[in-house]
């Protein structure tokens, strides 16, 4: 077997885990050798992720031999290894009945009482139908002998509910409506189940299959009693659970929960990020479920639906007329299993005529590990309604600063601040905007967060100043775990002021992380979040500034010798909850802490930017988030567009991918159309690991550093369009990137495609992702639609798909007519510089010759928009030969001297005799226009029109 040829391993588990995932052989050993020293903490931590040891070592270099065992083997487990799963799976299909005359009408709805008879398992059934379309459900225990686990602080506030009515009731089902009759609920007495209507129609059903599963909390002092009976038993997994080395002790046994919906002629779902897997979640009966268990999984493997860095449960069903989701809100370990069952008809051998005709329908089958049945119905009834929905459920994305929409160049590790100084003015000499520049673990002394490497970075203030000059930022990375270090002043704090996760036994939970032996902050107390928050006050965090912002990774907890590489389930939180309750909800937690401490910083001033890898519903409310630790490859940059779509309709619209892959070195064909695609999706960063070479975007050659730059100029140029979304996003719900069966709901051509989207309702995009392509296929949906080539400006009518030619500096992008779209007309060198740059608007006019869009400006830093209503909200509208500029709304204060220089209207049909201006208190001017009769396009340029002035433009 060939040796290990990579040399550069200053910390050595990332390449060790490269190694084992890129030579596919399982078992076998490979020989790593260290040019130096000793391998360092990170490797003897790293026992956890692979078996290795010592053959031979000297004073010039030291051998290791790794055996390989691919990660999904090796360190995480599938739904066989899962007690809990495999109990539902194999289990008895218990026969639930609802008791119809406990049924209670309150303010909140209705609650029933349910019974299983063979157990004499008795569970209470909240229904709460809310005033925006939706119904949540709830079942809990009716006297467990503790409260089980309720997630908090994702929902945001109390939801409007409505009070239910009686429609009918028998003895065999009652059936309640609310508002104006539109929805029902029908609560069925045997077997039970629960019927969603509307308008008479069964829209989705829960425990349709009688999947509901109910695992009652347990006396622990009784079960100890058994504990010798259980020994040799198979039941004895239900206290106690075994995977490789690790034992996982369950303090309260068996508490597992699970039921299924049935999703009534629907044949596509969507959502339950995160998985590197296609957009449509696939039928799972022959294969793994989906898996929500946030784990820290290096090149993690493609079309997987294992579990990966972040969780939302939210699944979305979607047909032509009707959209549909079911919000399980649940952080333990969850499973999802997908069965889709295809419209047939009921007796194949009987005359055609008389075949009764069945309907399609999806059936998805929920089981989680711990806590309570909690679930919320999203009835749409479209796409954007169901966005709204969600969005007013868990929290709307967060307005992001400018910056954070340009790009950001990241390294593991940028070496010092000589080597981040050379880094800014490459940019600058080769013409390459950018806003951010980051640090990764190096830059700490001993991987002390909070702390700089005097000798790398001796003067960070400084640093940061030398940026903020040039109106850029700094972005750190902040870790969860605590360098367990007596002699150091934070650790002391956060043991003194019981800031630390525990184990089992009471004391420190200790697991091993980038710094070696590290104790992990329980970010689930409030007062762990505040006593955090506080870290990051300038007068606290030495070398910090205000242009300084944070990067949080690897908190899934990730933890190097950990089962699955993270927490134990058994550690215990703030509360005395057990780990394996809130497990997802970590990430969030510490996001959220990191924000509430910027924003602390700033006095409640400034808009925080704090980037996380693992998430959980309501993230959105915080930042952004990226998809972890990818690779060099074309499938890697193919499969990040599924990724980052389902992550949309997820409520997750502030993300991205590593642009090059943070591992392996890209060819630079690859590179450029991983830029190209990453310049028109929602987070753009380029990110690498430091055993991969430099790739900085002017290393690989003139032709390369061209293509590269005329990418991120035209995301520059695009900010405004972008910045709007984003204010959409944050008022609306409505995700930025979006498939292309959200705008064109009806069509469903559109509903499985996943390697082209929607940027807003304007522009659809359709990234190269295949080498050496010189003609690439792109649907054009919508037969009554017209579609511009924003680069040729030629026209195509929708309903087809088009083979468009394309070279390396081509990426097909499309304006939809009946669209405005306003642009920078040039890139500057900072998102700073939008603030003085003039615009241009492109108008593309459908085939009524219609078109309008909107404009959205502020400061692009502080919380003024929403406190002072300092903001600009521009409508344009296109309407027979008018196009006019008015404000979008009666709310809005900000003073902008932005000016409109130039306007584009694609699908003018001919030569316009002249072109007048109208400005409120002003005379009437002629502008200057051109007319292109190959393309109908009509150019009007030198206007100079102030965007917050009402205005218009005629064509005579």
């Amino acid at each position: 077997m060939r040796p290990c040829t990579c040399w550069h391993l200053r910390s050595c588990v990332w390449h060790l885990r490269f190694c084992a995932s890129t030579t596919g052989q399982s078992g076998r050993r490979i020989r790593l050798q260290f040019r130096g020293g000793s391998p360092g903490a990170a490797v003897l931590a790293a026992a956890g992720r692979g078996r290795w040891k010592h053959r031979r070592g000297g004073r010039l270099g030291r051998m290791l031999w790794l055996c390989v065992v691919p990660d999904d083997e090796e360190k995480f487990k599938k739904s066989e290894h899962v007690a809990f799963y495999r109990r539902q799976i194999q289990g008895p299909n218990l026969q639930y009945q609802a008791l119809l005359d406990t049924m209670v009408l309150t303010e909140k709805g209705a609650r029933f009482e349910l019974l299983e008879p063979d157990t004499q398992t008795s569970l209470l059934l909240s229904v709460s139908p809310c005033k925006n379309d939706t119904v949540r459900i709830l079942i809990d225990e009716l006297q467990p002998i503790k409260a089980r686990y309720r997630v908090p602080d994702v929902i945001t506030g109390e939801q409007q509910c409505a009070q239910l009515r009686v429609e009918r009731q028998s003895k065999y089902c009652v059936s309640l409506s609310w508002s104006s009759g539109r929805h029902r609920v029908c609560v069925w007495h045997f077997p039970f189940r629960l019927e969603i209507l509307c308008e008479d129609e069964v829209m989705v059903t829960f425990n349709s299959k009688g999947k509901l599963w109910f695992e009652t909390l347990q006396d622990p002092t009784r079960a100890s009693s058994h504990d010798s009976e259980l020994q040799e038993d198979h039941t004895s997994l239900l206290w106690k659970e075994t995977f490789k080395q690790f034992v996982d002790v369950k303090a309260n046994g068996p508490s597992s929960i699970g039921s299924d919906f049935c999703f009534h002629e629907f044949s596509h779902v969507y959502g339950l990020p995160e998985h590197a897997d296609s957009l449509q979640l696939r039928d799972t009966r022959h294969g793994e479920p989906y898996r929500l268990y946030n784990l820290d999984v290096f090149a993690y493997e493609l079309y997987s639906r294992l579990g990966l860095y972040g969780s939302v449960p939210l699944l979305v069903a979607h047909k032509p007329d009707r959209t549909l989701g079911v919000f399980w809100l649940n952080a333990s370990e969850t499973f999802v299993n997908v069965r889709y069952n295809p419209s047939e008809h009921q007796d194949d051998r009987s005359p055609q005529l008389k075949r009764k005709r069945i309907q399609p329908r999806t059936d998805v089958h929920w089981l989680s590990e711990s806590g309570v049945i909690d679930c919320v119905v999203l009835l749409g009834p479209s796409p954007q309604q169901l966005f709204s929905q969600y969005a007013q459920l868990t929290g709307y994305q967060a307005l992001p600063p400018l910056f954070a929409l340009g790009y950001h160049q990241c390294r593991w590790n940028y070496n010092d601040e000589a080597d981040v100084k050379a880094v800014d003015a490459g940019f600058d000499r080769h013409d390459i905007p950018y806003d951010v520049i980051w640090l990764d673990i190096e830059h700490t002394d001993g991987k002390r967060y909070f702390t700089w490497d005097s000798a790398l970075f001796p003067e960070p203030a400084s640093l940061q100043h030398h940026l903020e000059k040039k109106r850029r930022k700094l972005v750190v990375i902040n870790d969860p775990h605590i360098k367990t270090d007596p002699d150091w002043s934070l650790y002391r704090e956060a043991r003194d002021g019981g800031h630390f996760v525990k184990d089992r036994e009471g004391k420190i939970y200790q697991g091993s992380c980038w710094p070696g032996e590290s104790s992990y902050l329980d970010f689930s107390s409030p007062d762990t979040r505040s006593w955090y928050s506080r870290c990051f006050r300038l007068d606290k965090y030495q070398g910090s500034t205000p242009s300084l912002f944070v990067w949080n990774d690897m908190n899934e907890p990730s933890v190097f010798d950990g089962p699955e590489q993270t927490m134990p389930k058994d550690a215990v939180h703030y509360g005395g909850w057990e780990h394996r309750e809130l497990h997802n909800l970590y990430g969030f937690y510490q996001h959220m802490a990191t924000v509430e401490g910027l924003i602390t910083r700033s006095g409640g001033l400034e808009r925080p930017f704090v980037l996380s890898r693992s998430f959980f519903a309501g993230s959105q409310r915080l930042g952004a988030v990226w998809t972890g630790d990818n690779a060099a490859s074309w499938e890697y940059l193919k499969i990040s567009i599924p990724m980052l779509l389902s992550l949309s309709v997820a409520g997750i619209a502030f993300c991205g991918a590593d642009v090059g892959g943070f591992v392996q070195d890209p060819e630079p064909e690859l590179l450029v159309r991983w830029y190209q695609a990453a310049a028109l999706q929602p987070f753009f960063r380029g990110h690498s690991a430091n055993t991969t070479k430099r790739r900085e975007p002017w290393l690989f050659g003139e032709e390369v550093t061209a293509s590269i730059r005329t990418a991120i100029q035209q995301r520059y140029c695009l900010l405004p369009y972008w910045y709007t979304l984003f204010h959409q996003a944050h008022t609306s719900g409505q995700p930025p990137l979006r498939p292309l069966w959200v705008e064109f709901p009806t069509e469903q051509s559109t509903f499985p495609v996943d390697n082209q989207y929607m940027i807003g309702g304007a522009l659809l995009a359709c990234p190269v992702t295949d080498p050496g392509v010189q003609e690439i296929q792109v649907l054009l949906p919508g037969s009554d639609e017209v579609w511009y080539d924003v680069h040729s400006a030629e026209m195509y009518k929708g309903g087809k798909t088009l083979s468009l030619p394309v070279t390396l500096d081509s990426v097909p992008v499309f304006q939809r007519g009946g669209s405005v779209v306003c642009r920078s007309t040039v890139s500057g060198f900072c998102t700073a510089d939008l603030q003085h740059l003039p615009f241009s608007i492109t108008v593309a006019l459908n085939s009524q010759g219609v078109a309008d869009g909107e404009l959205y400006l502020d400061d692009g830093h502080s919380f003024s928009y929403r406190d002072r209503k300092a903001f600009c909200l521009r409508r344009f509208n296109m309407l027979s030969g008018r196009l006019l500029c008015r404000s979008a709304g009666e709310e809005g204060t900000f003073d902008t001297d932005t000016v409109i220089q130039s306007v584009i209207i694609l699908g003018v049909k001919g030569k316009p005799s002249t072109v007048v201006v109208h400005v409120s208190g002003a005379n009437d001017t002629s502008a200057a226009f051109q007319y292109t009769e190959t393309c109908c396009t009509l150019t009007v340029s030198n206007l100079n029109l102030r965007v917050a002035t009402d205005w218009e433009i005629q064509i005579l």
